[in-house]
């Protein structure tokens, strides 16, 4: 048995599959302790005797909330003498270009945690300041001095070689946790590789006890977690490799929508994840897009992780009237506890949940199957909190509550679009997550779509995800020289360096060397540009050839100038599993009943999804209900029922 877990914000999510098919379930998060919602599911489900026979795939969101919230370990970060600082200067890139006086922030590592020692190499590796035996004894004082609970290592070059870094770690008490640049990001840009050293030593311990807790929890089952760039590792692995779980949860959902948008023969994507706090945006075009320039709270985070733009705009998003008495939606979200007013769970603020209630495109008793019944007074006064303030009823103030969302949301669809120059009219909007369905029609619209697809377990993709992403690994090494200066050979032994050790980690998961796939990548630019582009490894000259027509696409010239080889990057991947979607009994006939939904004149029809044959065509206005979410099919949309289960959406 296998058994997807999502933790988000608001819900849980549980997608398991046995040889009888697919289950899904959903619990309010615990976001005090995670593992007590996860534990809670598998008892709802039934597994607590079966766990010997269940394997369990896990999207944690400990190591996000930690760099969100500022709550990592006390850390110690040890670096060359005169780059303490290095970390606090950054880039010294203003995020407010014209604004002169910004408001100070609070370094990154305080100054008394900033440890400076020699051990310094040049950019050719070559030592110009030892190591002394002095300056190992002086580290391993300040340590015992300061009694940090983690500790990072970011030396220069060394990703040239990591033997120094090794020496400092050598003299790390045990029980400290510690993080080496050279194993985490051997990579160039000290900056970058020590800020993605630093978070990963600052949260490593609370990944690593949490997943401890929930192994033992679910024990003797196994745990694999998702990693930030769309495959799988497993839990004893993932707690040293915390910075690779930043975007775990949000990877799954790429994971899954890559899987249903193939089974229902869609391979350009752009999908928008709705979930109850935020909305994940990416795009898919045959393959997951990915990228080692991503920010977690305004931190670079330089390991290769799922290309997506996040924004505080879900289902939970806190609708407020400001002091200039314009509406406002978000960020600020009610999350799982209390929750939207509809809840029931005390919460009293208008959210983005309670405004489709008002206005009818929710059903208050098939919420969740009917298992979370929705308080439709509680919605309507919260509601009409906002509509006082706005001196409008309470069902304008629901439609402008759902205008507001959908610009945040279509805003953030042009970002990963039309500002990278890419025509959203050529893709197929994939909407999932537990509110997606309900917005899916308005931001097709929005950006003038024609096409869209609502995966079948949409409102559960990200859990379902983690169970079709592959077991993998994203493994690096920077160069840094010309390409003329190095041959094929240099570079396939590299790629053979990097397969090596990809090999030796997959096998302790129990994945055979022959079930492993190899993707060499490039990162390669013309001489004096700071930025690359990524080029499959495709012989010397065919990948120069590539990078030249890439830079054209991208910047519509190219140059006569040198290129360079910056980073040589390999992804290894073993075999996706392709469970079985949906049954292949057909529904005796579609059930469908008539609702009053605000804005339509006529009666609207109700059909559950379930119930709606392969084939079978419904035509808007109508509401599709499922147990984990409910899809508002709008006027002028249509929904035909693919054989994979999901639905097809075309505008007429």
């Amino acid at each position: 048995m296998l058994l997807g877990v999502d933790t988000g914000g608001t819900f849980t999510d549980f997608v398991l599959v046995t040889a009888e098919g697919l289950t899904i379930h959903k619990v309010l998060s615990t976001p005090h302790a995670p593992e007590q919602a996860i534990l809670q599911g598998i008892s709802e489900l039934g597994l607590d005797s079966q766990t010997a026979d269940l394997v369990v795939v896990h999207g944690s969101t400990v190591a996000t909330n930690a760099v969100l919230e500022g709550k990592g370990v006390k850390t110690v970060y040890i670096t060359n003498r005169g780059l303490g600082d290095v970390l606090t200067l950054g880039r010294q890139a203003r995020q407010a270009l014209y604004d002169l006086q910004p408001p100070l922030t609070a370094p990154p590592v305080e100054q008394a945690l900033c440890l400076e020692t020699g051990g310094r190499m040049d950019a050719n590796g070559n030592v110009i300041e030892p190591l002394t035996e002095t300056d190992l004894e002086q580290l391993a004082s300040e340590l015992a001095r300061l009694e940090p609970r983690a500790v990072a290592i970011n030396m220069l070059f060394s990703f040239l070689d990591e033997s120094i870094e090794q020496a400092i770690e050598a003299v790390i008490p045990e029980g400290i946790f510690v993080s080496r640049s050279s194993a985490i990001l051997p990579e160039y840009r000290e900056y970058e590789r020590g800020i993605t050293t630093w978070l990963n030593a600052s949260v490593g311990p609370l990944v690593k006890g949490y997943l401890d807790r929930l192994q033992s929890g679910v024990s003797p089952a196994p745990v694999s977690v998702m990693q930030s760039s769309g495959s799988t590792i497993a839990a004893q692995q993932a707690g040293d490799q915390a910075v690779h779980l930043l975007l775990s949860g949000p990877a799954g959902g790429l994971a899954g929508a890559r899987f249903m948008g193939e089974t229902s023969a869609c391979s350009r994507l752009l999908t928008f994840d709705m979930g109850g706090t935020s909305t994940d945006v990416a795009l898919i075009d045959g393959d997951i897009a990915l990228t080692s320039q991503g920010q977690i709270a305004g931190y670079p985070v330089a390991v290769p992780m799922v290309d997506m733009h996040t924004i505080g705009a879900g289902g939970g998003s806190l609708a407020s009237v400001d002091a200039g008495g314009l509406l406002q939606v978000g960020p600020e979200s009610a999350g799982a506890s209390p929750g939207p007013a509809c809840y029931g769970q005390g919460g009293t603020c208008a959210t983005v949940t309670d405004a489709n209630l008002v206005l009818g495109r929710l059903r208050a008793d098939a919420f969740l199957g009917g298992d979370m019944r929705l308080d439709e007074a509680a919605a309507q006064q919260a509601v009409g909190e906002v509509a006082a303030q706005l001196s409008v009823t309470v069902q304008e103030a629901a439609e402008g509550i759902l205008r507001v969302a959908n610009e945040h949301m279509a805003r953030a669809l042009r970002v990963i679009s039309l500002q990278r120059g890419i025509d959203p009219r050529e893709f197929t909007l994939t909407s999932f997550g537990g509110a997606g369905g309900l917005h899916v029609c308005a931001l097709a619209e929005a950006l003038g779509i024609e096409h869209a697809l609502v995966p079948v377990h949409g409102g559960v993709l990200s859990a379902f995800g983690m169970l079709v992403a592959p077991r993998g690994r994203e493994l690096s090494r920077s160069v840094n020289t010309r390409m003329d200066d190095f041959s094929d050979a240099q570079i396939e032994s590299v790629i053979s360096e990097l397969a090596s050790r990809g090999y030796g980690e997959l096998a302790e998961e129990g994945i055979a060397k022959s079930d492993i796939h190899l993707e060499p990548v490039l990162d390669l630019c013309y001489q004096g540009q700071s930025y690359s582009l990524s080029i499959p490894w495709q012989g010397r000259q065919q990948s120069m050839a590539s990078f030249h027509d890439a830079h054209v696409a991208r910047y519509g010239h190219d140059l006569e100038l040198p290129v360079e080889l910056v980073t040589i990057r390999l992804h290894l991947h073993s075999s996706s599993f392709v469970p079985r979607l949906s049954s292949p009994v057909k529904p005796a006939a579609m059930t469908t009943e008539h609702i009053v939904v605000h804005g339509i004149d006529e009666p609207v029809q109700v059909c559950a999804r379930d119930s709606m044959a392969v084939g079978d065509v419904l035509s808007g206005p109508a509401l599709i209900t499922e147990t984990v979410s409910t899809t508002w099919l709008a006027p002028g949309w249509q929904a035909r029922k693919h054989e994979s289960g999901s639905l097809l959406l075309q505008r007429f």
